[in-house]
Formats: C-alpha cells, structure tokens, sequence
C-alpha cells in the first residue's frame, strides 16, 4: 500500500502510479488490470479504483471491454 498525499485525491494518485507502472513495463501491453486487486493492494474503495481507471482509459492507456476488464493498450499514445 502505498502512503497517500492527503492534498490530492488518492484516485489520481492511483492512476499516476499506474501509469509508472505501464512506462516502465511493469504493466505490459495486454495485461489486465483488475479493480478487485487494486481494492486490496491501495486500501481504497471500488469507485476509486474506477475514477483512476477511467481517467487511464481517457489517456488511451486502458481499454475496457465490458464482462472482460480492463487492459493495457497495445500502443503507446
């Protein structure tokens, strides 16, 4: 878990981390990013997890195909 800067809102602190992680690999193309897993690994709520995956699927960074998840794009935008 990671500690959060209580003068920001901990979704767009969640996002930045995982856009790190999809810069530098450790989130390759294609992998999915499972909002249950990130529930547990940040210690926040689902509507949280989904605020940082929306805003990463607004930045072409995830595509999110409905009863499959969320995954990685296959190019970088």
């Amino acid at each position: 878990m990671i500690e959060f800067d209580p003068t920001r809102p901990k979704w767009q602190q969640i996002a930045e981390t995982l856009r790190a992680r999809i810069a530098n690999g450790t989130l390759p193309p294609k992998s999915l990013v499972s909002e249950v897993q990130l529930e547990a690994e940040f210690g926040v709520a689902r509507g949280t997890v989904r605020k940082a995956i929306a805003a990463l699927r607004d930045d072409g960074l995830l595509v999110t195909t409905p009863g499959m998840g969320s995954f990685v794009t296959t190019s970088e935008q």
